[in-house]
């Protein structure tokens, strides 16, 4: 079977090569980022959790609700730790296939189509795992955040059984 002169010959399927995992690499940093602002904020609920737990002037109905939040904001950073790491191997994907592409492009118009049809798959690959790595840092990213949810639902409930006026519903 021939080769495809198209990879080696048009300079914007080498560019296509080099620009997608360069758009993704950004993706890649931006959900790094937010998701290392997330994880001290992690830290810092689990700080206010126990502060009100060692305050001790609540009801036992209020510390049982905050005893019950202890365990989900342990895996709720455990969650965001595995989505950062999930986001960092996208990067790092990514940024590879972005460096990959350039050397295939240059092997290509120096030592032939082989070498240059070995570099797009070794990119394509390398942004296979990329999109992989995205993948398992939004799922964790939406089970972190699902837990987030389920203890501001039952502080919410909380709030409004202890505000309620005259015993209506906020």
């Amino acid at each position: 079977m021939p080769a495809d002169p198209s990879i080696i010959s048009n300079p914007f399927a080498a560019l296509s090569f080099i620009a997608a995992p360069a758009v993704l690499t950004n993706a890649a940093s931006v959900l790094a980022m937010s998701t290392s602002n997330r994880f001290p904020r992690a830290a810092d609920r689990m700080r206010a959790v126990a502060d009100r737990l060692d305050r001790g002037g609540d009801s036992e109905k209020t510390l049982t609700v905050y005893r019950m939040q202890v365990p989900r904001i342990e895996r709720q950073a455990v969650l965001l730790l595995h989505g950062l790491a999930g986001a960092y191997m996208a990067l790092g994907a990514f940024a590879g296939a972005s460096l990959i592409s350039i050397f295939g492009t240059v092997l290509a118009t120096a030592v032939g189509s082989y070498w240059a049809h070995v570099a797009v798959i070794a990119a394509l690959v390398a942004g296979v795992a990329g999109v992989g790595g995205l993948i398992y840092s939004s799922v964790n990213l939406f089970h972190a955040t699902r837990l987030s949810m389920l203890n501001i639902i039952e502080e919410g409930a909380m709030i409004r059984r202890q505000h309620s006026a005259g015993g209506a519903a906020i």
